[in-house]
């Protein structure tokens, strides 16, 4: 037993020493996507952290497994969407990117993984169906 704890402790130890690269890209404030205020609210609180410039990288996010895992979401998410670029697409992807923000926000957004932590991050139905309405996507 003490063989296997100390094995599984240098492994561990190991892991923390292959590091994901976490940073923010430099915000230009030009570029970044604009709504009302109570829009934006629900964008920074909910969204910002995997679809924006500005992710929030908290302690646990320096942990190896945790490091890999929540690089590779952020990483994904900014290159699905990020807010901060949204003036930098064309019209055709920007009606593109509000269609898949209509129908992410009902299917998977915010990640279930990201609210286990981030509880102020939930969408509540009322904050959904704004989302929506500022889209303009129906179905």
């Amino acid at each position: 037993m003490k063989k296997a704890l100390l094995i599984f402790f240098l492994v561990f130890v190991a892991m923390q020493f292959i590091r994901p690269t976490q940073q923010n890209a430099k915000v230009v404030n030009e570029l970044e996507i604009e709504a009302k205020p109570e829009i934006m609210k629900i964008f920074k609180t909910s969204c910002y952290d995997c679809h924006s410039n500005k992710t929030k990288w908290p302690w646990y996010s320096q942990v190896a497994p945790f490091s890999w895992i929540i690089s590779s979401h952020v990483e994904d998410g900014r290159k699905a969407l990020n807010f901060n670029l949204w003036k930098e697409y064309d019209e055709q992807k920007q009606k593109d990117k509000l269609k898949a923000i209509y129908k992410k926000i009902y299917a998977a957004m915010p990640l279930k993984s990201y609210t286990r932590f981030h509880d102020e991050a939930k969408l509540t139905k009322e904050q959904r169906e704004m989302i929506r309405d500022w889209t303009g996507v129906r179905r």
